[in-house]
């Protein structure tokens, strides 16, 4: 599994909304700062809560914080995805 990272380190403000559009059964799992906001691929399949899982894990990597810190707030279902830094 290759992970190719971006560094969101800037963004790691506690209560900063950090919204997101994921893309599901990608070729590997990575954030990407695109112009249009930021992207995330994961590998894993959209099916009981396992790419939110993978996605919030990826997140927290790429901010340098506990994944416990961060709260998905919009978007459990939607590809277009809000997690507020607690």
């Amino acid at each position: 599994m290759h992970e190719t990272m971006t560094d969101l380190s800037h963004l790691a403000k506690p209560g900063a909304e950090i919204a997101l559009r994921v893309t599901p059964k990608a070729s590997r799992n990575q954030i990407v700062a695109a112009e249009d906001g930021l992207r995330a691929y994961v590998t894993v399949v959209p099916e009981d809560g396992k790419a939110n899982a993978e996605v919030t894990k990826l997140l927290a990597k790429a901010l340098g914080v506990a994944k416990s810190r961060l709260t998905l707030i919009r978007g459990q279902t939607a590809r277009d995805k809000v997690f507020r830094l607690d």
